[in-house]
């Protein structure tokens, strides 16, 4: 058998969630399907929205260029601690 990677495990998980969530749609009394669409609706448009990258990213500007290529050498110093 061969070893499971990690996205695997994610799909499986995914896919139980998603199976769930269609089961419960099909549980619901035909006069609540109105709201519960319409929250769906709101929801998937406020996900939609959503920019990138976040305004936040990118937001610190550094006197140096070489950051991310020092990366291992500014953990080994303590950086962050």
């Amino acid at each position: 058998m061969a070893a499971r990677r990690w996205w695997d495990t994610y799909t499986v998980c995914m896919s139980v969630q998603r199976e769930e969530l269609l089961r419960l749609v099909e549980e619901l009394p035909e006069d609540e399907v109105p709201t519960v669409l319409d929250d769906v609706r709101r929801h998937l448009r406020a996900v939609r929205a959503q920019s990138w990258p976040p305004p936040w990213f990118g937001a610190e500007e550094s006197r140096t260029t070489d950051v991310a290529a020092r990366s291992e050498d500014l953990l080994d110093e303590g950086f962050g601690r």
